[in-house]
């Protein structure tokens, strides 16, 4: 066994020996709150300055030239080291013990004079404040004593007593009495690093303003361990040093003085971080995507070790040493970056490699900042999985925390209670921490700021999240979640979903929040065993609630009550169509319901919350559900303002329970829905509820069953009382009876607060409509919105049409999806609505003849559009599905030629109407010479990339229009007629087209001569019997073909979006685009009639040949001449017409 096996062994066995002795009583300073307000922050901000000496301070300081020239008499002995610190770890602790093989009495040489000389003044310049023995070491020839010296200065580690006496005169020789005669106590030291690489006058010192912390180490050993960590900017040396203490008294005594004159050091010192290493740090933020400038602030800590269990001697500390690296505060994250390895020690075993970590600090749970010492642990916990912690030690904790406490301010300015628990001394009080930052003006109290940094904590693309905010509805203003933007999931996680509910809570800016169409059902059931920090325990204002043992509830629920409970301006909760639940068989697990009902309904009993307008419509309810509901109806201190419940399957049991819960809300309720439930209503109980209701102002019982009998739904006198807005009676069947009483109520003057009256799918005849309308008129048009859709109009027809003819119907009118058997009837509908003068909005869309619109009829249609002196909103929408087509016909684009003529018109809905290429220069034309619409929306329409090209072009000369649809259906209509059309070849691997066959060519010819007026020829080729010649083409051609009509296809949508913005500019009173953007569009406007043919060239410009194109039929197609009327452009190669080009004039106008 070698020597130093030997020392190690016999390192366990240390003899008693002689106690630490203080020289001056220093208070305890733990980490005043005086610190915090003397110390400048450790932060990236602060500029670099070279470090000040002490030297300000007027203390006591020992005869340092006296031990110098004492300590220069000594002579030292051949086997000393000059090169400091041996290659192995053990070296180094049989360094920190004793030098091998040193004489202290050997005469010194010349390189260790010169050592002496330029380093002892500078140690012992210092006020000596405690010191202390560390324990023999046996060695093989004798016994080394190594001892350990603290001033405000430096903590530095001698070879033996007598050489630290030397330099520190009041301390002892080591055959002189000491200061005290305290019991011995057994101190050891061991290091990390090579840090016991010092002058070889036989002493190491540690400069305190190098200190990182000191804190005691949890190393499972019945000792009372400190570690010193400190880091050397100017060398890039780390290191650690541990002392290992038997006496409680003596570890408590030296943890106090170092981090005492640590602190004092660091006061005195302008502390400063070297540029490479903030470029290191703010590099590292950047790869995590989260530097800010305004929001970085960096400190060096220490990520201590775990140090449990037994260790079998003292020396394997060294195998578990904490390690120095930089804890940086983001925009959203709170970072661990590694040292760069310029920074660390060239020993990979004492030190090891860290890799840096990211932690959100929204998910931030728990700082516990420790009384005693420097060290300190941050919790971390994502939802659904357990906790993660950061154990770590600075003597700038305070700055650490309070930076930390501000960072969670900022990303949640809105939270009066921060959702962690905070642990600290009282010198870290919300009084003493940091100011805040002045708050930066945000819109939404911030919203978007807490979202993006939930999304960041919770690893989310921010994104996939949609939503909107609506300031002109009711309860405005109000958020609304959007369905999520991802095609392939379009369904919200669960992570999504807590990042929103919780970035939502505590911001009062919302009146109103919808999840109207978001399926939730992921967090429907959905538990988090592994923390409760966010589940809402007191109201906003901190008194506490009463709600059960809420750690058991869903993640649903929770969330739902803290929006109610932590908003006092929070007043409706839309719910509706959240949920795709079935209810449970019988005999299976009870229902536990949709949640919603559980979470609001408790609070409303007992006033916790404001939220008094809940919708459930669209949700299946169990019985829970409706007891949950009935519980707090029949409590007048609920305040309810509505309750829907539409479509929520609803039985006669439950909903008679519902209406009479509601009953008792009487004097509060405005809305009451309870359409598409399967329950039969009874006429006379349902008017002994209505009785009850005193403020109704919207009433929904649309698509409800009652009883047969001669009874009206309601009373004449009920309907008077409420001051309705909106009634909704369509899908129920109406009697005479009801019919009367709701004439007799229309012309009651009562009913002037009526707005909307829905009627759909009653059972109305024409001689109905009349009636009603006629009630409802007064001196002016009646300011009201009728719906009549899906009813028997023709029936009693004539009664429409006078009642249109004489400008009796309503400002608004929707007519939907009506059914003429004869085509004359319609034609009389309009040009009646040709000579009306009430109605700005009409709604005539899905109108099904018996077949195509006549000549007739388009004319009648024409000379409305055209002679209409009222409509600013028209609605003529096609509809064609697998069983049935409800569109116009061809001449519809005859009779959009009246548009030229309007000047009161503002928004024409004419989708789904198979316009086509004809289509598209009809609307060209219009869109020349109208100068009053504003919204035109033509989707839908079979329009192509040259179609799509012909309405651009028209916006040069149109300097009013506002919107116009992007076609992005007829884009992906187009590809998929390509798709259909191309077909795999049989050996090659080829793809082939048919070329068109004579009835092929006769149908282009048509539609040609359409599209481009004047004379077509195509040239006199015999055509025997259809034959099908097949056009090869490789998959990379065809690849290519659809990917140049895509580019083409967003090239006209920039183009367009240019001409709408000019338009824009021009209708707020700007002038129009920029020049340099003006020229831009003027120059790239390209020849209308290339748009496809272009296309399709790039897609065949490959170096495998095409087949030989059809010269016939693209010498005819190049004859076609330019009449210049602006709409349609000349083509620009009066030569052959290649294959692509046949192609797409076949798919689109055959």
């Amino acid at each position: 066994m070698s020597n130093r096996q030997r020392r190690k062994s016999l390192s366990i066995f240390r003899p008693p020996l002689q106690p630490l002795t203080p020289i001056r009583d220093e208070p305890p300073d733990s980490a005043p709150a005086a610190t915090l307000k003397k110390r400048r922050p450790i932060s990236c901000t602060d500029d670099e300055s070279p470090m000040s000496s002490p030297g300000a301070q007027k203390m006591e300081r020992t005869d340092s030239k006296r031990s110098l020239s004492r300590l220069m008499t000594k002579d030292r002995s051949r086997g000393t080291q000059k090169d400091g610190r041996p290659s192995s770890i053990f070296g180094s602790l049989r360094s920190l013990s004793s030098l091998k093989d040193e004489d202290e009495n050997s005469a010194p040489s010349p390189s260790s004079m010169h050592s002496a000389a330029s380093a002892i003044p500078d140690v012992a310049a210092g006020l000596l404040i405690h010191h202390g023995p560390l324990p023999e070491v046996s060695g093989v020839f004798r016994r080394r004593c190594p001892y350990l010296v603290l001033t405000d200065l430096h903590l530095t580690q001698f070879k033996s007593q007598g050489r630290a006496s030397e330099m520190f005169p009041d301390i002892s020789g080591p055959h002189g009495p000491t200061k005290t005669n305290l019991r011995h106590s057994r101190l050891s030291s061991s290091s990390s690093i090579h840090e016991l690489q010092g002058p070889s006058d036989g002493y190491y010192s540690i400069p305190l303003v190098h200190v990182i912390a000191v804190y005691k180490l949890d190393d499972g050993e019945p000792y009372f361990s400190i570690e010193v960590a400190h880091l050397n900017d100017n060398t890039s040396s780390a290191s650690t040093m541990t002392l290992q203490i038997h006496d409680p008294g003596e570890s408590s005594a030296w943890l106090t003085a170092i981090r005492s004159a640590a602190s004092k050091a660091r006061l005195t010192s302008s502390i400063f971080f070297p540029s490479s290493l903030v470029e290191y740090t703010a590099k590292s933020l950047e790869q995590e995507q989260d530097y800010h400038p305004d929001h970085f602030h960096m400190f060096k800590v220490v990520q201590r070790a775990n140090k449990s269990g037994k260790r079998s001697s003292s020396d394997d500390l060294t195998k578990l040493t904490s390690k120095i690296c930089i804890l940086a505060v983001g925009m959203y994250k709170i970072h661990i970056v590694p040292l760069p390895k310029s920074a660390k020690s060239p020993s990979s075993t004492s030190l090891s490699e860290l890799s840096g970590t990211s932690h959100g600090i929204v998910t931030l749970s728990s700082v516990n900042i420790q009384t005693f010492d420097d060290s300190f642990q941050l919790w971390f916990r994502v939802p659904f999985k357990p906790p993660h912690a950061l154990h770590l030690a600075a003597l700038c904790v305070h700055e650490v925390a309070s930076y930390v406490r501000q960072a969670t301010g900022y990303l949640r300015p809105e939270w009066i209670e921060q959702p962690f628990a905070w642990i600290a001394p009282s010198s870290l009080s919300d009084d003493a921490l940091l100011p805040l930052a002045p708050e930066e003006e945000d819109d939404n109290l911030a919203f978007d700021r807490t979202l993006t940094a939930y999304c960041a904590g919770y690893a989310i693309d921010t994104s996939n999240i949609r939503y909107t905010i609506n300031y002109t509805c009711d309860d405005a203003p109000a958020f609304e979640l959007l369905p999520r933007a991802s095609i392939q999931r379009p369904k919200y996680s669960s992570m999504e979903l807590l990042a929103i509910f919780r970035a939502l809570r505590y911001n009062e800016t919302f009146h109103t929040i919808r999840f109207g169409g978001i399926s939730l059902d992921v967090l429907n059931g959905l538990c988090d065993p592994h923390g409760w920090e966010h589940t809402p325990w007191t109201r906003r204002s901190g008194e506490p609630v009463d709600l059960g043992e809420q750690q058991r509830t869903s993640i649903l629920i929770q969330e739902v009550r803290a929006l109610a409970l932590k908003s006092r301006r929070l007043r409706r909760m839309d719910f509706s169509y959240c949920f795709t639940r079935r209810s449970s068989s019988a005999g299976a697990v009870p229902d536990s319901g949709c949640g919603i009902c559980e979470a609001l309904f408790p609070l409303c009993v007992k006033q916790y919350t404001n939220v008094d307008w809940v919708v459930l419509d669209g949700n299946l309810l169990a019985d829970v559900d409706i007891d949950y509901l009935y519980a707090a109806a029949i409590e007048k201190s609920s305040h309810f303002r509505a309750i829907e419940v539409g479509h929520c399957g609803l039985g006669d049991r439950n909903l008679e329970m519902v209406l009479q819960a509601l009953s008792h809300q009487g004097e509060t309720l405005e809305t009451l829905s309870c359409c598409g439930n399967f329950a039969r209503l009874q006429p006379l109980d349902l008017r002994e509820y209505f009785d009850r209701f005193s403020f109704i102002r919207t009433l929904d019982f649309s698509n409800t069953y009652r009883t047969s009998g001669a009874e009206p739904l309601f009373a004449f006198n009920t309907l008077r009382r409420w001051k309705l807005a909106e009634l909704s009676l369509s899908g129920s069947s109406i009697n005479p009876e009801t019919l009367a009483v709701l004439a007799d109520y229309l012309r009651d003057p009562q009913s002037n607060s009526l707005k909307i009256l829905c009627l759909n799918q009653c059972g109305l005849t024409g001689g109905n409509v009349n009636d009603l309308c006629r009630a409802m008129t007064r001196s002016t048009p009646r300011q009201l919105h009728l719906f009549i859709s899906e009813n028997y109009l023709e029936q009693g027809h004539a009664g429409l049409v006078e009642a249109v003819e004489q400008s009796l119907t309503p400002s608004q009118l929707t007519m939907e999806m009506l059914e003429y058997r004869d085509e004359e009837n319609y034609r009389f509908l309009l040009q009646a609505w040709a000579r009306n003068t009430s109605t700005v909005y009409l709604n005539m869309s899905k109108v099904a003849l018996p077949l195509a619109a006549s000549t007739a009829t388009a004319a009648a249609l024409e000379a409305m559009l055209a002679n209409n002196e009222t409509l600013q909103i028209l609605n003529i929408e096609g509809q064609e599905t697998h069983l049935e087509s409800a569109i116009f016909g061809p001449t519809l684009n005859q009779a959009l030629l009246g548009l030229k003529q309007n000047k009161v018109l503002k928004v024409l809905h004419v989708e789904h109407q198979k316009l086509g290429m004809p289509g598209a220069n009809t609307i060209a034309s219009i869109l020349e010479e109208n100068s009053t619409l504003l919204e035109l929306h033509c989707a839908c329409n079979g329009f192509s990339l040259q179609a799509f090209t012909v309405i651009v072009s028209s916006l040069k000369n149109n300097s009013t229009l506002l919107y116009l649809p992007y076609m992005e259906e007829d884009r992906e209509a187009e590809f998929k007629k390509w798709d259909r059309e191309f077909e795999g070849g049989r050996d090659s691997g080829l793809r082939s087209l048919t070329t068109p066959t004579k009835a092929t060519v006769n149908t282009m010819r048509r539609s040609l001569g359409a599209a481009m007026p004047g004379p077509l020829q195509i040239a006199n080729r015999p055509v025997g019997s259809p034959t099908k010649q097949k056009r090869q083409y490789t998959q990379q051609q065809a690849d290519r073909l659809l990917t140049s009509i895509n580019t083409k296809w967003d090239k006209e949508i920039a183009m367009m979006q240019g001409f709408l913005q000019r338009n824009h500019n021009l209708a707020h009173g700007s002038h129009g685009l920029p020049p340099e953007n003006g020229a831009a569009i003027e120059n790239e406007r390209p020849a209308t009639g290339l748009s496809a043919r272009t296309s399709m060239q790039l897609g065949s410009n490959e170096t495998t040949p095409l087949a030989e194109p059809d010269r016939q039929l693209g010498a005819g197609m190049g004859a076609a001449s330019d009449h210049g009327d602006g709409a349609v452009n000349r083509l620009e190669d009066d030569g052959d017409t290649d294959t692509a080009l046949m192609m797409s004039e076949k798919l689109n106008l055959d």
